[in-house]
């Protein structure tokens, strides 16, 4: 029995010192190995990242581009949507003014205040008249009255005035 145990003992020890030499073969291998990637990826680490800036410039640039193309279809939409809104505005706008001339000229007319086109009216008339009184005169002969002539000459500067404007 003893010689068994012996046997066993020493049968451990070899197996253990063979488990350590493998242990320590991986552990060797192991540290080698990253020592190999750590080198690799420092000679090539320079060159992917090159590549990856460049690929980020153009991705950027064409998202740039794509930014720029939707802010000018934006301002497009919103100029056409101004100009609409503008045009529909105005129209609206002329007609308020219309309604409000019409009813200031309806509530004028119900005060008793003549206008523009019953004093231009007024006007022709008094032309008129003074041109009639004038034939009258010369036929006549007698001399129109001088308040005649104050009163025609004003009304002839009037009805002058309002056909040049």
């Amino acid at each position: 029995m003893v010689k068994k145990t012996q046997k066993s003992a020493s049968a451990e020890k070899n197996t253990a010192a063979q488990l350590s030499g493998t242990v320590k073969e991986s552990a060797q291998q192991i540290w080698l190995a990253g020592l190999g990637a750590f080198a690799k990826a420092q000679e090539e680490g320079t060159k992917v990242f090159d590549s990856l800036v460049k690929e980020g410039m153009s991705i950027q640039r064409k998202t740039q581009a794509a930014a720029e193309e939707k802010i000018s279809e934006a301002t497009n939409r919103m100029a056409t949507m101004a100009t609409d809104i503008s045009s529909k505005a105005s129209g609206q706008w002329d007609k308020l003014e219309n309604i409000f001339e019409d009813r200031v000229s309806k509530a004028l007319n119900k005060l008793g205040v003549p206008s523009a086109k019953d004093i231009d009216v007024l006007i022709a008339r008094i032309d008129e008249l003074n041109r009639n009184v004038s034939k009258l005169s010369a036929k006549t002969g007698a001399a129109p009255r001088s308040a005649t002539n104050g009163a025609a000459k004003p009304a002839a500067k009037r009805a002058s005035a309002r056909k040049s404007a």
